[in-house]
C-alpha cells in the first residue's frame, strides 16, 4: 500500500505543481480557449489559486519524504481535495466536464486516508 500511496502522491504533486505554475503565466490564445474558466477570475485570484496548487503539490510529497512534520502530507492532500471540490463546482456551473476534478479528488482522499 505504501507504494500505491507514493505513486498517488507523486502524481498529485506533478499535476498540481504544473497546473499551479500555469496559472502564473499567459499561455496564449490556444490555452485560453481550453481554460475558459479563467474569465471567471481576476489575475490576483488566479495567482492565489496557482499558489495554493503549487504549495499543496509540494506539501503532499515533501513532508512525508523528509520526515519533517509528516502530518502536513494528509493535510495538504485534504486541501487539494477542497480545491478540487471548488474547481468541480466552477466547471459544473459553466457546464463543463468535471471528471478530472473527481479523479484528483479521489486520489487526494486516498492519500488522506492512507497517511493519517
Amino acid at each position: 500500500m505504501d507504494i500505491v500511496l507514493w505513486i498517488l502522491q507523486i502524481l498529485l504533486a506533478v499535476a498540481f505543481v504544473v497546473s499551479g505554475l500555469g496559472k502564473f503565466a499567459d499561455l496564449g490564445a490556444r490555452f485560453r480557449e481550453q481554460q475558459a474558466y479563467r474569465e471567471d477570475f481576476s489575475p490576483p485570484q488566479l495567482r492565489a489559486i496557482g499558489a495554493l496548487e503549487v504549495l499543496g503539490g509540494a506539501g503532499v510529497v515533501l513532508p512525508w519524504a523528509t520526515g519533517i512534520a509528516p502530518i502536513l502530507t494528509p493535510l495538504a492532500a485534504a486541501g487539494l481535495g477542497l480545491l478540487m471540490i471548488g474547481a468541480a463546482l466552477v466547471h459544473r456551473r459553466r457546464k463543463e466536464g468535471i471528471a478530472v476534478n473527481l479523479v484528483l479528488l479521489a486520489m487526494a482522499a486516498i492519500v488522506v486516508a492512507g497517511r493519517i
